[in-house]
């Protein structure tokens, strides 16, 4: 093979390990104003920020650019000074109550009063490093520290990624129609002002084919409702930068905790129960609905062993805000019969976790 033939295909196999190792990110770098904004965007992704830890009464908060967020440690410790910090972002509105990756969680709001989503959120931390502040400019600082670089002029040069193709940001500036982001690492930005064009390129901001291709851009930084963006002055075709991306671990699984009946009307052992009335199950996470059906068993008790139990016909229904099961039965019932009904293995929480088998026996009154 020449040797320019070489220096080609040694730069296409250069732009296909960077693109490849563009496409699976280690994590989501971003500030505390873009959690606040984005906050379904980043619930249980894991992120990276930039900032400082302080104490607000009984709360550990992490802060930076005038926002604070607090943070659950875990098995990690504060440092003073700037860190970066990995955690996993927890919208407590958009999580049910009972979630057991809260339960470590000391400010637990009452289910009475749970939030909306976006109205409390929460940083699961898992790594803590201390780190000097951001000098130089690049997208991953930009992407980390941009209250550093804003209203200044810059140059970086980055992955042209289209019009956000690959979802590596949570909302579009919709400055222009050529806005495109451009990638550095495992951080990204929002580029304006230019159509992706000059010498020996012309890069369409919706062709995922042109997004091997590697951009200088010159501009001002600015920020638009948090989102870090360039306006730029000036556009040229640069060589891929290889950079190393370390895989972020996938979020843990939550810990599956069995859910179990919490209350139940009639009360386990109650008699005289009026035959129109229905039974309600209520219970301590909320179930995959799916998973009721087949999974009640309501019969009369049997005098003994020896006696084989008769089923009654009944229809269920689930709901989910209250987290409760209601049995009503389809034929007439025998009055002055013991009934039991039953939670079966098949019953499961909205996570999966199990149903703790659970038994309920009363009486039908005349």
């Amino acid at each position: 093979m020449s040797r320019g033939r070489l220096v080609v295909a040694s730069l296409f196999l250069l732009c296909v390990a960077v693109e490849a190792t563009a496409q699976t990110p280690a994590r989501r770098l971003t500030t505390l104003e873009a959690l606040r904004q984005f906050p379904g965007y980043y619930n249980l992704q894991n992120v990276l920020l930039r900032g400082s830890f302080a104490e607000n009464g009984t709360r550990i908060m992490l802060s930076a650019d005038d926002r604070q967020m607090e943070v659950m440690l875990g098995d990690t410790r504060t440092t003073p000074g700037l860190v970066e910090v990995r955690a996993q972002l927890l919208d407590i509105g958009r999580l049910e109550p009972g979630d057991p990756r809260l339960l470590r969680y000391a400010g637990l709001p009452t289910p009475e009063r749970w939030p909306r989503p976006g109205e409390e959120m929460l940083l699961s931390v898992t790594a803590v490093t201390s780190v000097d502040t951001a000098t130089t400019p690049s997208v991953r600082a930009l992407s980390l520290e941009p209250w550093k670089f804003d209203g200044q002029p810059v140059t970086i040069t980055g992955q042209f990624r289209g019009r956000n193709l690959f979802g590596d940001l949570p909302g579009s500036p919709a400055l222009s129609k050529y806005d495109f982001v451009l990638k550095g690492g495992d951080g990204a930005i929002w580029v304006t002002g230019m159509r992706p064009k000059g010498k020996g390129f012309d890069l369409d901001v919706d062709a995922r084919v042109d997004t091997s291709k590697w951009v200088q851009v010159t501009g001002v930084v600015r920020r638009e409702r948090a989102m870090v963006v360039i306006e730029a002055t000036s556009l040229a075709a640069a060589l891929p930068i290889l950079t190393t991306v370390v895989e972020e671990p996938a979020p843990p699984p939550a810990p599956l905790v069995a859910a179990e009946v919490v209350f139940s009307a009639p009360s386990v052992d109650e008699t005289d129960v009026p035959v129109s009335s229905p039974v309600r199950l209520q219970f301590s996470r909320g179930l995959t609905a799916a998973t009721v059906a087949g999974n009640i068993r309501v019969t009369y008790a049997a005098a003994d062993a020896a006696t084989p139990l008769t089923p009654l016909e009944f229809q269920t229904s689930y709901d989910a805000p209250n987290r409760a099961i209601e049995i009503r039965f389809t034929t007439a019932v025998e009055r002055f019969r013991r009934v039991t009904v039953e939670t079966l293995p098949g019953l499961k929480a909205f996570d999966g976790a199990p149903v703790t088998p659970w038994t309920l026996t009363f009486t039908f009154g005349g």
